[in-house]
């Protein structure tokens, strides 16, 4: 049976701290990678109300393919280099974008969407996908963002890919 997930805080890196053990719980022992995905997105969803948009995409040779994720539609492909996404997925380190528009070759899947964090997820050294986050208002995700979500990142990598 699924479980809510619970938050008894504002502070943003005291409620990532809260859900971080709730992830884990949430996965632990469920073989699926796409029914973990699906999950990670919803709870970080629920945790992050100031993302507007919150995926997977996976990799699929040289290009980024659309997984499990929370909100508008959004670009199915993304070749590697390309985009905020790509771009984090071939240098494989995390990109915080605060502002999209001054982000050369920023793919624009949802016109609203006004700064990003990508956090490449590695196993044994090669970048198997990337998790992305968008939002509405300018400069929504920093260093804090960053530590905590590369947690969720490696979470992730203990997935069956």
């Amino acid at each position: 049976m699924a479980e809510a997930i619970e938050l008894g805080t504002t502070d943003k890196s005291a409620r990532y701290a809260e859900v971080l053990p709730q992830l884990v719980a949430l996965c632990e022992g469920e073989p699926d990678l796409i029914a973990n995905l699906a999950n990670l997105t919803a709870a970080l969803k629920t945790t992050l109300p100031i993302a507007s948009w919150i995926g997977f995409y996976v990799r699929r040779g040289d290009q980024l393919v659309l997984g499990p994720f929370q909100g508008n539609v959004a670009c199915v492909r993304i070749g590697f280099g390309k985009g905020v996404c790509g771009t984090a997925a071939a240098e494989r380190r995390t990109l915080i974008v605060p502002d999209v528009d001054q982000f050369p070759g920023h793919i624009a899947c949802d016109a609203g969407s006004r700064s990003e964090i990508v956090v490449p997820i590695e196993v044994a050294g090669r970048v198997v996908a990337v998790l992305d986050l968008d939002s509405y208002e300018l400069a929504a995700f920093d260093d804090t963002d960053a530590l905590w979500l590369a947690k969720v990142a490696a979470l992730a990598a203990t997935f069956a890919w």
